[in-house]
This record gives structure tokens, C-alpha cells and sequence, in this order.
């Protein structure tokens, strides 16, 4: 119980790795603010780990993510930790950068990129000495992937501006960098076909589950990593190895 009378933000905690991240703190006696724009998933989630409530939320748009930040206060008093999770994947148009449409590409970049910074100065009034935020990257950052690495390799970029500004503060910023996770979404962006001759190419020869992404983001939040600021954790069973 790690977190026992802490408040937890996860942003797109309806679904896939962020319902697995506000289950795990949940779990560790955190209370935890489900925000997503989809309601149905995300009130089911609150329901079902309880001591949460659902905030809806776009992350794209500033005022919106004022919102959550003001709702976390008026229900908890507080706000210890941020998880930056929300991003658009499922679903996500399978074009070039250079061909994709500029209206999907700047609301994609508004929500995959800006929206972790949207969230962040929405609660930083509230964050105080101790208190930790986790960004959701990619192993895509590391790899041509067009725009969604693009969007991950800034995500990359602004946790180590953040953990470089807000240090002085005592706040730490750190980001998780998931390789291939059996999520819903994964299922519907990596044919099954492909997934076999994928998995073969790890060091550890299967998909990642949102429980291994959990355990990262457990530690990256606790007191354990106290001195671990501005780094990006692959947790990818050894698909792409940085030297």
C-alpha cells in the first residue's frame, strides 16, 4: 500500500495500459481520477476499482484539462501524482507523415504531444514538493513510425524539459516507453499475421501485458525512485535495445 491517502491522475484510463495503471494504484491504496473522453469505459473503470471517480476530459484542449484539475481538488483536496497516459491509437490512420491529412495530424499532435503538457501545467498549482508525473512514450520514438513516433520522441523530449524545470521543486518527471502490449488497440493496429514473426524478434519472445507496464510505473511513482528524474524506461521484453 504504497499509496495509501495519495491522489493519482491517469488520463485515458478507460481502456487498455491506462485502466491497467489506474487498477494497479488503485490497488496500492491510491485514489485515483479516471479522466478519458470516453465516458461508458471510464465510469465503468471508477466503478470497478473504487475510491475513483470518472472526469471526463480532451487533453487537446487546455480548458478542459483545467477542468480535471479542478474537479481532482474539489473531490480529493489534492493532487501527488500525474500519469500522462491519454493518446490517440486505436484506430489510428495507418498513412505517411508526408500524406496524411493536416487536420488529423495537427489534432493527433494535440492530443499524443501537447496534451501531456496541457494536463501538466493544469495541475502543477496543485503539485507540491514529492509528488512525481510519468508520461506515456514509446518504443516508436526509437524507430521511423511516422507520425505517432514523431509524437512519442517529443513526448521523449518534453519529460526531460519538465524533470530539468521542475526539479528545483522537488517534482520529479519520468516517462514509460511501452514496446508491442496485448491491448485491444495493439490487436487492431498489428495484424495477427504479422504478430508471430514480431514476437520472435524479442529477447523475451512474447507481447507485453499492461501488468508489465504497471510494475514500471508502480516504482517510477514510489518513493523507491526517489532520485530517478528526467529518464525514459523501455519495457518492451528487449525489442529495441539502445546502446
Amino acid at each position: 500500500m504504497r499509496f495509501r491517502d495519495k491522489v493519482a491522475i491517469v488520463t485515458g484510463a478507460a481502456q487498455g495500459i491506462g485502466e491497467g495503471y489506474a487498477r494497479a494504484l488503485a490497488a496500492e491504496g491510491a485514489r485515483v481520477i479516471v479522466a478519458d473522453l470516453n465516458q461508458e469505459q471510464g465510469q465503468r473503470v471508477a466503478k470497478e476499482i473504487g475510491n475513483a471517480v470518472f472526469v471526463p476530459v480532451d487533453v487537446a484542449d487546455p480548458a478542459s484539462a483545467e477542468d480535471l484539475a479542478s474537479v481532482a481538488i474539489s473531490e480529493f483536496g489534492q493532487i501527488d501524482y500525474l500519469v500522462n497516459n491519454a493518446a490517440i491509437f486505436h484506430g489510428m490512420r495507418r498513412e505517411g507523415i508526408v500524406t496524411v491529412a493536416y487536420d488529423y495530424l495537427e489534432r493527433f499532435l494535440k492530443v499524443n504531444l501537447l496534451g501531456a503538457l496541457h494536463v501538466t501545467r493544469a495541475v502543477l498549482p496543485h503539485l507540491k514538493e514529492g509528488a512525481a508525473i510519468v508520461n506515456q512514450s514509446s518504443t516508436a520514438a526509437w524507430q521511423p513510425t511516422g507520425f505517432y513516433g514523431l509524437a512519442k520522441a517529443g513526448i521523449n523530449h518534453l519529460t526531460a524539459s519538465l524533470a530539468s524545470e521542475l526539479g528545483g521543486r522537488g517534482i520529479r518527471v519520468n516517462a514509460i516507453a511501452p514496446g508491442p502490449t496485448d491491448t485491444e488497440a495493439a490487436r487492431d493496429i498489428i495484424p495477427e499475421e504479422y504478430r508471430s514473426a514480431m514476437v520472435q524478434s524479442f529477447a523475451l519472445k512474447r507481447m507485453g501485458t499492461p501488468a508489465d507496464q504497471a510494475g514500471a510505473l508502480l516504482f517510477l511513482l514510489s518513493d523507491e525512485a526517489s532520485w530517478v528524474t528526467g529518464q525514459v524506461i523501455a519495457v518492451d521484453g528487449g525489442s529495441v535495445v539502445r546502446l
